[in-house]
């Protein structure tokens, strides 16, 4: 006989509105939805927090943070892994696709290191039942690097990639367009002007050379794959068509008003930082997620290097009038949940893995309180 778990007296997030109800859960999934308080003696109550569907997070970089958490200190990869599940699960994120970059353009060697012991870490752990979340893999190809391609090949077919996006930091380009920007980057990292020059004009004659076969090699293999193809930090109307022509669905972190809307026209989804809602802007100084969400140009948001940032993110949409909660809480349940496949979650309704996270609002600051994946409280 299976255990049933009711909550109770919660204000329960559905689709298209928030209903004073209860839920019930059975053989890890959603067993009912019901108005009202359960009269039930075992039902826990909620105490009139919302009820949200479980996050799914489908870029995160933040287990890069625990592998480093100081610039010359790295961690045990096992140990990073895992305390990165805490961060996400104690975050509301049931369901996470790890970020990890395929090869760099001279900011972090390491990233590779940390690529390859994070796919060795999740083929371990994802089946000791020790994770919270449950985690895939999203690989941030970086068309202009040398090794790119050779990383990409042993890991494309692996079960648990869900999302591919197709990357070119080289500066003067993308996120790195302002060439004043990036060198005020490099002088931080302690470079001097000679060096700095020497790797702006090694790093564009390298991506004159490698972005296009290495484009055409992904496209190609990814086009026999069940995955979600996404660009990155598009800035032009000119590389949005380059995308779409390509069967690129999704405008991930478009850095321009201008590229977000001419991704929309052509059919493409976009996904926007949540920590840029929450901080009020972008850190690297391009377009404000706000105001792509006033202007009806995003449909999900990713913590990018913040798990927290995601509800926090949904919230400060309502509170800023921009959307209603039904409306905000999709942006990081629903339709994430969809660009990944994950069919099976992002809504509560009967029949859906029971995946929910307990919210309450403390001063307007949402406080994720407890957190079910798959009908088990893992927070």
């Amino acid at each position: 006989m299976s255990m049933e778990v009711i909550l109770s007296n919660a204000r329960i997030v559905l689709p298209d509105h928030v209903m004073h109800g209860s839920v019930a859960v059975r053989d890890r999934r959603i067993a009912a939805v019901e108005d009202g308080r359960s009269n039930l003696t075992t039902a826990l109550d909620m105490d009139g927090d919302y009820l949200i569907p479980g996050v799914v997070d489908v870029h995160t970089d933040n287990l890069e943070r625990q592998v480093q958490p100081r610039q010359n200190a790295r961690w045990p990869s096992r140990s990073a892994m895992l305390a990165h599940d805490a961060q996400c699960a104690a975050a509301g994120v049931t369901s996470v696709l790890d970020a990890l970059c395929l090869g760099d353009l001279g900011f972090n060697e390491d990233r590779v290191r940390t690529f390859h012991e994070a796919v060795v870490d999740l083929n371990a752990l994802a089946g000791t039942g020790l994770f919270k979340a449950e985690h895939f893999l999203h690989l941030r190809c970086e068309l202009p690097a040398l090794d790119v391609l050779e990383l990409f090949e042993p890991v494309a077919d692996h079960p648990r990639v869900r999302m591919i996006s197709l990357m070119d930091h080289c500066p003067g380009t993308g996120q790195y367009a302002n060439l004043d920007y990036y060198r005020g980057l490099r002088r931080k990292d302690g470079h001097s002007e000679d060096y700095i020059e020497r790797l702006i004009a090694k790093l564009q004659g390298q991506r004159a050379r490698m972005r296009v076969p290495n484009r055409r090699a992904i496209l190609a293999r990814a086009a026999a794959l069940d995955v979600t193809l996404a660009s990155h930090d598009d800035r032009t109307e000119e590389e949005i068509a380059e995308n779409h022509a390509d069967g690129i669905g999704i405008s991930e972190f478009p850095v321009t008003m201008l590229a977000a809307q001419a991704a929309k026209r052509a059919g493409m989804q976009v996904i926007a930082g949540a920590p840029n809602i929450v901080r009020g802007g972008s850190h690297s100084g391009n377009i404000s997620a706000s105001d792509l969400v006033k202007a009806d140009a995003v449909d999900a948001f990713a913590s990018d290097y913040v798990p927290a940032s995601l509800v926090e993110a949904a919230f400060r949409c309502v509170t800023d009038g921009a959307l209603d909660l039904a409306s905000a809480i999709a942006l990081i349940t629903e339709r994430p949940a969809r660009m990944a496949h994950l069919h099976d979650r992002g809504h509560i309704a009967p029949g859906m893995r029971a995946d929910l996270v307990r919210v309450r609002l403390y001063e307007g600051l949402p406080v994720v309180r407890q957190v079910w994946r798959a009908g088990e409280r893992v927070i």
